[in-house]
């Protein structure tokens, strides 16, 4: 029972993440910590961003609920812990990886969410400033963007 509920908690943080995300995106990434995030809107040679200090950011609560959940024996902290180390775990993947390719793993999808991402995040950084963004989530993509990506599809295979 104990591990259902572990796996619960663990689950619930990871998707609570994606709105935690989206908050600091809008509020804090393009508000006053812009200054760090800048430079990922408006890239500079180099393969390391100040943008991504936001990393550690969210590693250290991360790490400080899986060290303090293991040493007092509070299994829900250390859940908790997990649950953003998983979502960190899966932002590289689809942020670093997917959408801006720092690592030529899955250049080539064409896979309709990956394409979807894609597009949502190209549709992020259209805006070169802190002002009139649109889509800052990061796992969840809005309907529209399936919708372009489905139509763009049944093109192809019509042309075809």
């Amino acid at each position: 029972m104990l591990g259902l509920m572990y796996t619960g908690v663990l689950l619930l943080t990871f998707l609570t993440m994606e709105g935690i995300t989206w908050l600091t995106h809008r509020y804090v990434m393009h508000g006053w910590l812009w200054y760090l995030h800048e430079d990922h809107h408006q890239p500079r040679p180099g393969f390391f961003e100040k943008n991504d200090a936001f990393f550690v950011i969210f590693a250290i609560p991360s790490f400080l609920c899986i060290l303090f959940g293991t040493l007092d024996h509070h299994w829900w902290l250390q859940a908790i812990g997990f649950g953003i180390m998983a979502y960190g775990a899966a932002y590289f993947l689809v942020h670093d990886v997917i959408i801006h390719q720092r690592f030529k793993w899955f250049s080539r999808s064409n896979n309709t969410y990956v394409r979807a991402i894609r597009w949502a995040h190209k549709m992020h950084h259209k805006h070169l400033d802190k002002q009139e963004g649109e889509s800052f989530g990061m796992l969840l993509v809005h309907k529209r963007y399936w919708k372009k990506i489905r139509e763009d599809k049944a093109r192809m295979h019509a042309g075809k």
